[in-house]
């Protein structure tokens, strides 16, 4: 908020693509360009406004860590898309996750999480969390059964991803809310790899959703950046707003602003590139002779959740993981043999990204969680988790196949 006024909120008749560039939009000195306001404080006009503000009762700005004319444009702007009716950024994805988790529960909670995380996210509920008297129960997210048995008088939390990194699991997010609800317990949802985009979680029954906005939010590369929205303000002013506060995770302005300039163009970026990955996923699905064992991508016939990501996702996303046959050392040798022998898709553990990128999961995003737990979700040697880019299909395509060859 400013001293003034609010950022524009969207106008109910707008599209998506109208919301990504109009809504948010503060304008001090008549810019067309959003401002940036790189302030560490904020000044008063007099001890009682400055009394006022911190007792709440004026709605002016206060501290950045708290809250700044940019960072708030941005949450805005996302919540519009999102279809929250609040936003929080935070200085990375995993403060977003780390902020909710912390700032929610308590020593003597339990979380229901499916197996199938990101390595950090795994370390958060896995790790921290129990050093903390919080209590973890892993699940095959894509089995309901399951997610029933494993609640319990204390869970308040069930947490998932979907699709899943890397190996792109599809869980049906309206069916565990039911399951979570009737215990009592919220629901939270990671849903990076679909973007807001192509899936809506709180649409679905999902209580909070979690974005890591350094991926397809930003999308080039640039900055880190995270989320957490819901539309439960209680949630936010009763427990996880004072975590925030005096714990410190806020977003840079600058990182804001980047992302807020950023989401103008994530629903022609997200949609390019998903295409392309849909069609490179057919392709590589539909080879007749090659070293791979299968391929992943939500919305190929031969993927098990296929049914539940068209039903909740309107495109599958840019991701496609795919995996090399053969005994572990052979899988390994041969994924190290393609990425070593890509000339246009680069080597990197990021995603989202507008530049194609590739990453052998096994040895880089989830090396620190221990083999167990990586065979748990499916983390094999032969892994390897492609994020397709804005690059011709053609030349992504003529990229894979002389790596293939050069195996």
């Amino acid at each position: 908020m400013s001293n003034d006024k609010k950022p524009s909120t969207a106008n109910a008749n707008w599209r998506p693509r109208t919301q990504a560039i109009r809504s948010g939009i503060n304008r001090a000195f008549q810019e067309t360009s959003e401002g940036l306001f790189l302030t560490s404080s904020f000044s008063y006009d007099s001890a009682e406004q400055a009394q006022a503000r911190f007792a709440g009762e004026d709605k002016g700005f206060i501290y950045s860590r708290y809250s700044n004319p940019t960072t708030e444009a941005f949450e805005t702007r996302l919540a519009t898309l999102e279809g929250a009716s609040w936003c929080r950024g935070t200085a990375s994805g995993m403060a977003a996750v780390t902020s909710t988790m912390l700032g929610l529960l308590s020593a003597g909670d339990h979380i229901v999480s499916s197996r199938a995380l990101f390595g950090s996210c795994r370390y958060v509920v896995g790790e921290l969390c129990p050093k903390l008297g919080i209590e973890t129960s892993f699940v095959d997210g894509a089995d309901l059964d399951a997610w029933e048995k494993a609640a319990r008088s204390e869970t308040k939390i069930f947490f998932l991803e979907s699709p899943s990194n890397p190996g792109l699991q599809i869980v049906d997010i309206e069916a565990v809310a039911q399951i979570a609800h009737a215990h009592g317990a919220i629901l939270v949802v990671d849903n990076v790899f679909a973007s807001p985009v192509f899936q809506k979680p709180l649409a679905l029954g999902a209580d909070i959703v979690v974005y890591s906005a350094t991926k397809h939010m930003d999308g080039q590369g640039r900055v880190l950046g995270g989320a957490i929205l819901g539309n439960d303000d209680a949630l936010l002013t009763d427990q996880l707003q004072p975590f925030l506060r005096n714990t410190g995770p806020a977003i840079s302005p600058f990182n804001a602003w980047v992302l807020l300039k950023s989401l103008e163009t994530m629903d022609l970026r997200v949609n390019a590139a998903a295409d392309c990955a849909l069609e490179l996923a057919t392709r590589l699905d539909g080879l007749t002779s090659s070293p791979l064992a299968r391929v992943f991508y939500p919305f190929l016939d031969s993927h098990p959740g296929c049914e539940i990501a068209r039903r909740q996702m309107k495109k599958g996303g840019t991701l496609i993981t795919m995996e090399f046959d053969g005994s572990a050392d052979v899988a390994q040798a041969r994924a190290f043999a393609f990425l070593n022998a890509l000339k246009l898709v680069d080597i990197s553990n990021n995603l989202g990204d507008a530049k194609s990128i590739a990453t052998h999961p096994r040895t880089t995003t989830h090396h620190r969680i221990g083999e167990e737990a990586r065979l748990e979700q499916g983390v094999t040697p032969g892994l390897v988790r492609i994020s397709v880019g804005l690059e011709d299909v053609e030349d992504l395509w003529e990229d894979f196949t002389q790596a293939f060859n050069s195996i």
